[in-house]
């Protein structure tokens, strides 16, 4: 059985201050989850996030990670500056970063490897656009992504990865896709991983949804047999919505 696993992706939001008013929140209201509980934060709040989660069961997430170990990259972090501040998990390929930054499959590739390598879980995004899915791509795309991102790791490995599922038109749009849809593309997904890892790869790996999952909706979506979790946005800034959703009723 897989543990579900909710994970907070604050983007581009919060103060340290206000980061760690929040996280002071979620210590108590969150304890005892049955899932894990890890919350994605901006770089500048690492440091209070750790300190205010400390000793509890939230772990702390990065949004982004680069490949390499050092070097030239101006407003980049490489793996072990993100471990140094005790980040364990890392968002890779959110649609965000693929539809402003210059993202693409082979470095959502290269950002994945090194985040396994050196010892990082992550989260990796896979998606479809809106006219994708109305022109029926969206099971192509979904195990392209997939399959790109995680070229190069072992079955192993790869048992280890989280992939979110997140319909890029449900992104910060209010749209959600219906139960029965996210179940059925995410079991795409976990149909291409047994086709090329084994049965046992693509039973061990965990795979959210991520398109708007709220407190509203998140108990029919973690109903579903191939939903592992959710990718959280807006749900995830303030503490009553984010709990409501870590504390489903599965």
């Amino acid at each position: 059985m897989r543990k579900a696993i909710i994970a907070g992706n604050w983007k581009m939001n919060k103060t340290p201050e206000e980061a760690a008013e929040l996280v002071r929140a979620l210590v108590p209201a969150v304890k005892g989850a049955a899932c894990e509980v890890v919350v994605c934060v901006p770089s500048v709040c690492f440091d209070v996030v750790s300190k205010a989660a400390q000793g509890s069961n939230i772990h702390l997430g990065a949004q982004n990670v680069h490949f390499a170990k050092n070097g030239a990259y101006t407003g980049e972090l490489s793996v072990e500056m993100l471990k140094a501040c005790g980040v364990e998990y890392v968002i890779i390929g959110h649609s965000e970063r693929r539809q402003y930054f210059g993202e693409m499959d082979a470095t959502v590739n290269l950002r994945t490897l090194a985040a396994v390598a050196g010892g990082l879980i992550p989260i990796v995004c896979v998606g479809e656009k809106k006219e994708e899915r109305e022109s029926g791509y969206t099971d192509a795309i979904v195990q392209y992504q997939t399959l790109m991102a995680l070229t190069g790791l072992t079955p192993e490995q790869v048992k280890g990865i989280v992939i979110a599922y997140e319909p890029v038109w449900a992104i910060g749009t209010g749209l959600t896709a219906t139960d029965e849809q996210a179940n059925e593309t995410i079991g795409v997904i976990r149909k291409a991983l047994q086709r090329h890892y084994g049965a046992a790869v693509a039973d061990a790996v965990r795979i959210q949804y991520g398109g708007s999952m709220k407190p509203g909706n998140v108990k029919g979506l973690m109903a579903q047999p191939e939903i592992d979790g959710g990718l959280i946005g807006g749900a995830s800034l303030n503490a009553p919505d984010f709990t409501a959703v870590v504390l489903f009723d599965r």
